[in-house]
């Protein structure tokens, strides 16, 4: 008999293939549906569909279970979620940086309080819907690498991933596509097969990100501040520097004959710098948090790579070095896009995932 497994279903169509993939090939599937963001109350069931953690959502999680009849269930970690997510999400904005919270989900989440609800019912195996592979080389060290579509890779979002986590994860639909996983879900009677992806924060209604931040901040520390040129001369006021974003254009509320940029956030003047679209180019930057897939492989002066700054920016050339624990210095080979601080970047070489951390700041020279 194959081992026992859980596997996080949200119910969207990735991870109920990821689960009939699972059964289909023997394993023990338990399913099992978080409950992360908070009530929503407010908003329609029209609303909530195609974002998560709705009843619906849930409802079509189960309908899978009993197709394939495994059992499934629902876990509250909204308080666990909250403390790890949510207001790490709101300080980072606060801070005049851009958080991932997919990234902390992950790490704080996903592959830590769930994996200790796997070992609760005996599960040896936790399995998501991420398009990632992981491979075992015959020295028996895991490799996290990217998914066979990469369209669809995620491995971005997974490099805080070490070995033991690896160990004990699978990834069913890193080697399919999604044209392949929709055409699986047919194939197999599944009636969220056609279900949209979500394309929201589950925890921010709409993309809303500025009205979440306003709303869950603590008294006092919202304040409005001065918008500038890269000279210091004030061009116009805000409203809180959780409005903004590095590499902004739509919404800075200054009009001119060029478009202007974020180019810095400044937390404790609450000044935001605009500037021309070419005055945002980084050399590098320089990342903390950093997790490496094998200790020490950024020890060296300089190590290759190819560096993705954001999710769906296109990885660059670069050099990494350590500069301290958990630190590292990376710089492109050539003059690099805007650099976001509070977004994850993730090291590659070639389809490997080496490591990753989160911007701290962008360097101009």
């Amino acid at each position: 008999m194959k081992k026992r497994v859980l596997v996080a279903m949200s119910g969207g169509v990735d991870s109920s293939v990821a689960a009939a993939l699972l059964h289909e090939q023997g394993y023990e599937v338990i399913g099992v549906a978080m409950r992360l963001a908070p009530e929503r109350s407010s908003l329609s069931s029209e609303s909530r569909r195609g974002t998560c953690c709705s009843y619906e959502d849930f409802e079509d999680a189960r309908r899978v279970a009993e197709r394939f009849d495994f059992p499934f269930y629902v876990i509250d970690l909204r308080q666990e979620f909250g403390a790890a997510v949510i207001t790490n999400f709101v300080s980072e904005y606060l801070k005049g940086r851009t958080p991932n919270p997919c990234v902390m989900c992950n790490r704080e989440i996903k592959f830590h309080r769930l994996w200790q609800h796997a070992q609760a019912i005996g599960a040896e195996l936790l399995a998501t819907g991420h398009y990632a592979r992981i491979e075992r080389d015959i020295t028996g060290r895991f490799h996290l690498l990217r998914a066979c579509d990469r369209a669809k890779d995620q491995s971005y979002f997974l490099f805080s991933l070490g070995q033991l986590e690896m160990s004990r994860t699978l990834f069913p639909l890193g080697t399919y596509s999604k044209s392949q996983v929709r055409a699986l879900a047919r194939s197999l009677g599944l009636a969220n097969a056609e279900k949209p992806d979500s394309q929201e924060i589950c925890f921010v209604p709409e993309g809303k990100y500025s009205e979440f931040v306003s709303r869950n901040a603590p008294p006092g520390t919202l304040r409005p501040g001065r918008i500038c040129d890269i000279s210091g001369r004030q061009l116009g006021t805000h409203q809180g520097i959780h409005r903004f974003t590095v590499g902004q254009r739509r919404g800075v509320g200054i009009s001119g004959e060029v478009p202007l940029y974020v180019r810095a956030i400044d937390a404790e003047t609450g000044d935001v710098t605009v500037a021309h679209r070419h005055q945002l180019q980084s050399v590098g930057l320089i990342a903390g948090m950093v997790r490496e897939a094998q200790p020490g492989i950024f020890a060296n002066e300089a190590t290759p790579v190819e560096v993705k700054i954001r999710y769906r920016h296109p990885p660059v050339a670069a050099r990494v070095r350590s500069i301290s624990s958990a630190r590292v210095e990376v710089r492109f080979e050539n003059a690099g896009p805007a650099v976001t601080p509070g977004q994850a970047c993730v090291f590659y070489r070639e389809e490997e995932v080496l490591g990753g951390g989160i911007i701290e700041a962008g360097l101009d020279h």
